[in-house]
């Protein structure tokens, strides 16, 4: 029971962070699995049954709130079904060593661009609103979906940070589309999973675990994403984008650092990233401040002519 507990526990917080960010719900809960026994496949099956739970959980409260382009949700979702199963389907036999490692360069260098971008600019205005077009979400959703499926988590990471560098979505709407359209993904890694390897090693009370703590995280997740400032929330999701790449960087065979080079970096990491925040909700401060005083001053203009 406390197994359960600790599990649901683990659901919840997962589910918070990716309803909010986006991403993370399948890294985090697969790392747990995994560290207590369980094998690649049956634990990313385990991921997959559960987000069929919550990524519908998640995907309806975003549309609620207004969070959701359905035009990018199926551009991008069903391409990202196709490259999940396909991925479910072989794992067993696929190494992700060699391409875990430069998928994670390739993110951290989006991240310090989504960081950079929204912490100094704030919200990207020259291409919002412009649609995103299919050549670009259709290969995007078939190469996360893949990772998403072999590597137990990938969706989020990969989808979430090229739209936002794309600048042609707010940060909200993209995390919205990205987390709907994972309904999809999460169902094809399913039935992959099942062809692949059956039943086998599932344990469906942890299945169930998981998705009880991301029902009750789904919504919660979906209000914060509706009302954190948009440059606020580019700037947090640029670092975790880093954070989680630079530490998967410097676990892979390509650099396997020690603890002594390992911790300094993180450290350099989180004081950057932790002064980017601050910098960014300064300036949404500063700047709603100083839209309040041109309304003000516009309606005291109108007052003074009437």
């Amino acid at each position: 029971m406390r197994q359960l507990i600790l599990l649901a526990l683990v659901g919840l917080g997962a589910q918070l962070v990716d309803g909010s960010l986006g991403m993370a719900y399948g890294v985090t809960s697969t790392s747990l699995l995994l560290a207590i026994g369980t094998s690649p496949a049956a634990a990313s099956a385990t991921v997959h049954l559960a987000e069929i739970g919550t990524t519908l959980a998640s995907g309806f409260s975003h549309w609620r709130f207004g969070n959701v382009d359905w035009k990018v949700v199926a551009k991008i979702g069903i391409p990202g079904a196709v490259g999940a199963f396909a991925g479910a389907t072989f794992l067993s036999s696929l190494s992700t060593e060699v391409a875990a490692p430069v998928m994670s360069l390739l993110l951290l260098v989006l991240g310090v661009y989504v960081l950079v971008r929204f912490t100094t600019f704030g919200l990207p205005r020259h291409n919002l609103g412009k649609p995103l077009r299919k050549r670009f979400l259709a290969p995007l959703g078939l190469v996360a979906g893949f990772v998403d499926s072999t590597g137990g988590g990938g969706w989020g990471p990969v989808g979430t940070p090229a739209i936002l560098a794309s600048g042609r979505l707010e940060p909200r709407k993209t995390i919205g589309s990205i987390d709907t359209s994972e309904f999809l993904v999460a169902v094809a890694a399913s039935v992959g999973f099942i062809v692949g390897i059956g039943s086998e090693g599932v344990d469906y009370s942890w299945v169930l675990a998981l998705l009880a703590g991301g029902l009750v995280a789904a919504p919660i997740a979906a209000w914060l994403v509706r009302h954190i400032p948009p440059r606020v929330l580019g700037s947090a999701v640029g670092g975790v984008i880093i954070l989680t790449n630079t530490r998967t960087l410097l676990r892979s065979d390509w650099i396997d650092a020690s603890d002594a080079v390992k911790w300094p970096i993180y450290g350099a990491v989180y004081l950057i990233w932790a002064a980017a925040l601050a910098y960014s909700i300064r300036q949404y401060r500063a700047n709603r401040e100083e839209e309040r005083k041109i309304v003000e001053d516009s309606e005291k203009n109108q007052r003074a002519t009437a």
